[in-house]
């Protein structure tokens, strides 16, 4: 858990105020903003395809095509986390395909350089002209799928998800309603990589836009989960 890394991006204090909303002073976290293309958190990016920034209602966030735009970043950033709580205020456009993974973090092997099968995973399905939320994670042969579509949330609206594991249980959240639980062991993971807007190797497209994320070595409470931003008055 001290692996994880600790220095908090640097961002507009209105920004990160009404962001972060209830998030105590001394609590460590990892913010990325999604406003810029060759950077997210401090990190140069690799980029495919053409992801672009978009005018969103919070301002400016990275929108993917769902065919062969991604981001990839050379960091995990919940490397070495016991416990944590991942947040993604994104955006699901109306017209992507059935099942999409939109963030992935991956550990790599330190002697082979290659992804092990640890991973954590966003992803959402889509059902009847709406999505759910599909969170996964994998560490060591210990694995939980959180899938709850008969849960149902309208395409093209923005939206805070959140995957909370507190050491025992995981559980995933779309804005403060719990979506599904179920224990899981899961030891820290090494450090690795992430991409945004598909799998790692490359599949299962992401068609919408990515706001920010935020990233905290412990478990939080609803009440503790990031607050959408004030809107800017820019239409979705």
């Amino acid at each position: 858990m001290r692996n994880v890394r600790e220095s908090v991006a640097v961002l507009a204090v209105g920004v990160l105020a009404c962001a972060v909303g209830g998030q105590t002073a001394d609590s460590q976290f990892t913010i990325w903003r999604f406003d810029n293309i060759d950077s997210i958190g401090g990190h140069a990016t690799h980029v495919l395809g053409h992801p672009h920034l978009i005018d969103s209602p919070y301002g400016k966030a990275v929108a993917f095509n769902g065919v062969d735009d991604a981001l990839f970043v050379d960091t995990h950033p919940l490397s070495g986390a016991s416990e944590y709580t991942w947040e993604v205020i994104f955006k699901p456009d109306a017209d992507g395909a059935e099942a999409q993974r939109f963030f992935h973090l991956s550990e790599i092997d330190p002697a082979t350089g290659k992804d092990t099968q640890n991973r954590m995973l966003f992803e959402i399905r889509i059902v009847k002209g709406q999505w759910c939320l599909d969170s996964f994670a994998f560490s060591n042969g210990s694995a939980r799928t959180l899938l709850n579509c008969d849960d149902l949330h309208p395409l093209g609206q923005w939206y805070r998800v959140t995957a909370v594991y507190d050491g025992k249980m995981l559980r995933n959240y779309v804005g403060n309603e719990m979506q599904g639980e179920g224990e899981l062991h899961l030891t820290p993971q090494r450090p690795g990589h992430s991409s945004i807007g598909t799998r790692i190797d490359q599949r299962d497209y992401f068609k919408g836009a990515v706001f920010m994320a935020r990233f905290t070595p412990r478990a939080l409470k609803p009440e503790e989960f990031l607050k959408m931003p004030e809107r800017h008055g820019v239409r979705d």
